[in-house]
């Protein structure tokens, strides 16, 4: 297992760097470049256009101006959880990107399955050409089983990490074994808990971001993991994932340990 060589996102076929980069803790344009040119080249946006996700807008012009659109795989989250105020966002954000289309529209944070409408509003979406491929976020790993049935949704963004590992038990063994969808973790350092020296057991130093990421992506399961950088010497100390590569025995039972002190009580 090679974290520099891409992946194919499951049933999307879209080839994929390990790393997926956000748009929303504010590291400059020339940082996301330079992670492109390393190969992470999933982007996600926000469709709530703020400042921070102006520099990723700006680092897409730049990477479509030459001429590589087709390297680069565009998600963009819907927070909205409504047809009517989800397409007049999205089609703002299309236009700030300067984009034809999406890889992906995410449909975010939903801890049942979205409404009718909402799934008929992505669907119409992807027959009108604007979007490729969709997406779910969810917190509630149960959901993903309902998904899986209906096959409508490409690719499950699922909250997964040393603290949060129910994914293990709820999400990943019940995957279907053909057409599986792509599998994208998030909250890999538990918002930045398993770096902080407070939250270690007695004796145990803080995890670094490298480490938290190393951990999720050692799980064959998953296609990649999302990062996210507030400037670009966080982008290069993330990006060090990739050197390093998978973990070792040894490191992923002392991650584990750290995990499992964090959580605090017994595992469900």
């Amino acid at each position: 297992m090679d974290f520099n060589e891409k992946t194919t996102l499951g049933r999307t076929g879209l080839q994929v760097g390990r790393l997926g980069i956000s748009s929303s803790y504010g590291a400059p344009a020339e940082a996301f470049e330079e992670a492109f040119e390393r190969g992470c080249n999933y982007f996600n946006m926000g469709s709530f256009i703020k400042g921070r996700s102006k520099e990723m807008i700006r680092a897409i012009r730049n990477i479509t101006a030459k001429g590589k659109r087709n390297e680069l795989v565009v998600a963009m989250y819907d927070y909205t959880h409504s047809s009517l105020i989800g397409q007049r966002h999205f089609m703002k954000g299309l236009r700030s990107m300067g984009l034809e289309y999406v890889d992906e529209l995410l449909l975010g944070y939903y801890s049942s399955p979205p409404r009718r409408s909402v799934l008929n509003w992505a669907i119409r979406l992807k027959e009108q050409g604007f979007v490729r491929h969709l997406g779910v976020s969810s917190h509630n790993r149960k959901v993903f089983n309902g998904f899986s049935r209906e096959g409508l949704i490409d690719v499950y963004h699922v909250r997964y990490n040393a603290v949060n590992s129910g994914a293990e038990q709820d999400v990943f063994p019940h995957l279907p074994l053909e057409n599986k969808p792509g599998i994208v973790a998030y909250t890999a350092t538990r918002w930045g808990q398993l770096l902080k020296e407070k939250k270690m057991p007695p004796g145990e130093k803080p995890l670094s971001a490298p480490e938290c990421y190393r951990f999720v992506l050692s799980n064959p399961s998953v296609d990649l993991c999302m990062m996210g950088a507030r400037n670009h010497d966080m982008m290069r100390e993330n990006l060090e994932t990739l050197r390093q590569g998978p973990m070792t025995e040894d490191e992923m039972t002392r991650i584990r340990l750290i995990g499992d002190f964090i959580y605090g009580k017994k595992r469900n």
